[in-house]
């Protein structure tokens, strides 16, 4: 017998029951976006491996341990499956010149790769909503964005989510800090890990990060950034504060809060939460001026977030949020080769009117449908036997009401009604009617929010 193959570690089927949900979560997420004037943009999952090496920064964990990067075996080229989107929308827009015309503001969603240890929330093949604001340099934007996540958290009812902001300055303002960095670390190499000696002298900002709990004190002992900070880049980070306050989007300042990728300048954030764990950012992004630029394009500020599908799932989940099932309008019944044909020809018909029938396949009993149709969810049962063949008809029997006596449908009694001839709320319906008769009946069970 042949070995089964399994999914690769880290890297999830999503099946039915999961993948609803998540369309469900994907929804509401145009619906927002749409609401901030932000446009789509689809990217290859597959980049030039020079992209993100230029653009993250060669002494970064994601760049030195987690991009999984193969040799093209047709053409030598070095390519990498992508590790985060902004590298590969920046790439786009200035290929295409969209920035021609004057700002733009691009959103995306879809899968990411990380070679990580797989764990709650944390994942091999992970995926992202990314937004962009390409060409705007004002602390608006910057105040706009963070504001918009406080609306989806409000949108999908989550709660428990933190924001924390603070500010990166500019490069020149970095580099005093820097200075001052290396020299406060060198004094204390005794206490630092193997990873904070390593980088020290190539990315000591990173330091600031460290999840190593043994180390928190003499980081919260280091310069802060935002003593260094000019009359510009103050400026811009108290904007972005006053434009918070008044929209009423608590923060607090995070002097440690430094982000993972090299392109990052002035505002950073990150939205946060207890209740997932080690994997507690579901939210993070700021503003990365110089990486148009610095991709080959012409100058243009710019700045964006990123958030983890899986782990806002993961807290919708916790906090309540159920999976709806998704239900057709109808389900259809038959039995017999004639109603076989004649079924067929109509379900073809009512969803060339907008309607989503289950036609039933397989065979069986119109007992064994019927209760096929009660598994469904549908609010109708649509049934064709050789009588109804006979006259160009479909019987149609509700299989749903409001009243709470009623929530669950009979699907065992309404087959034997059937059968009998003798269901007092069963209809037959010309052909030709059918597609009106429906809508009557699907407005006249369906509740306030939809259902029925």
């Amino acid at each position: 017998m042949s070995q089964t193959l399994q999914a690769i570690r880290g890297m999830n089927d999503l099946l039915p029951i999961e993948a609803e949900l998540w369309e469900q979560f994907e929804e509401t997420i145009r619906d927002w976006l749409r609401a901030y004037g932000y446009r789509p943009i689809r990217m290859p999952m597959v980049e030039s491996t020079a992209l993100f090496h230029r653009a993250i920064g060669e002494v970064t964990d994601i760049v030195e341990k987690e991009m999984y990067s193969f040799t093209d075996a047709l053409n030598g080229e070095q390519l990498t499956l992508r590790p985060e989107g902004t590298a590969s929308c920046v790439r786009a827009a200035i290929q295409h010149n969209l920035l021609y015309d004057g700002p733009k503001r691009l959103w995306y969603m879809g899968p990411m790769f990380r070679h990580e240890r797989p764990q709650k929330g944390r994942y091999r093949q992970f995926h992202q909503v990314g937004i962009e604001a390409l060409g705007l340099a004002g602390p608006d934007i910057d105040a706009e964005q963070i504001a918009m996540c406080a609306r989806l958290w409000d949108d999908l009812g989550l709660e428990g989510i933190r924001l924390e902001i603070n500010s990166l300055g500019q490069s020149e303002e970095r580099a005093r800090h820097r200075t001052d960095l290396i020299a406060y670390f060198s004094a204390h190499t005794a206490l630092l890990d193997a990873d904070a000696q390593r980088r020290l002298h190539t990315n000591p900002l990173r330091i600031l990060d460290t999840k190593n709990s043994a180390m928190h004190d003499l980081v919260a002992g280091a310069p802060q950034l935002i003593n260094y900070l000019g009359e510009d880049s103050l400026k811009h980070f108290e904007g972005v504060q006053q434009l918070l306050k008044d929209v009423a989007v608590p923060y607090r300042i995070n002097p440690r809060l430094v982000r993972g990728l090299d392109y990052y300048n002035a505002t950073v954030f990150e939205w946060v939460t207890d209740q997932l764990g080690a994997q507690g950012t579901v939210c993070a992004g700021g503003r990365y001026d110089g990486l148009v630029a610095q991709l080959g394009g012409k100058p243009a500020p710019a700045c964006g977030f990123a958030m983890g599908i899986e782990r806002l799932l993961a807290l919708w989940q916790d906090q309540g949020r159920r999976h709806e099932p998704v239900a057709p309008d109808a389900y259809l019944v038959h039995q017999g080769e004639a109603a076989g044909r004649f079924a067929f020809r109509v379900a073809e018909h009512l969803r060339g009117q907008g309607y989503a029938i289950h036609l039933h396949c397989g065979g069986g009993s119109f007992k064994s449908q019927m209760k096929k149709a009660d598994a469904s969810g549908a609010p109708l049962a649509l049934i064709v036997g050789d009588d109804e063949t006979a006259a160009n008809a479909v019987s149609v029997k509700p299989l749903r009401r409001l009243d709470e006596e009623a929530e669950k449908p009979q699907a065992e009694q309404v087959a034997q009604e059937f059968e009998q001839e003798r269901s007092p709320v069963q209809m037959r319906v010309n052909f030709d009617e059918l597609a009106d008769r429906m809508s009557e009946l699907l407005f006249t069970m369906e509740d306030d929010n939809g259902n029925f």
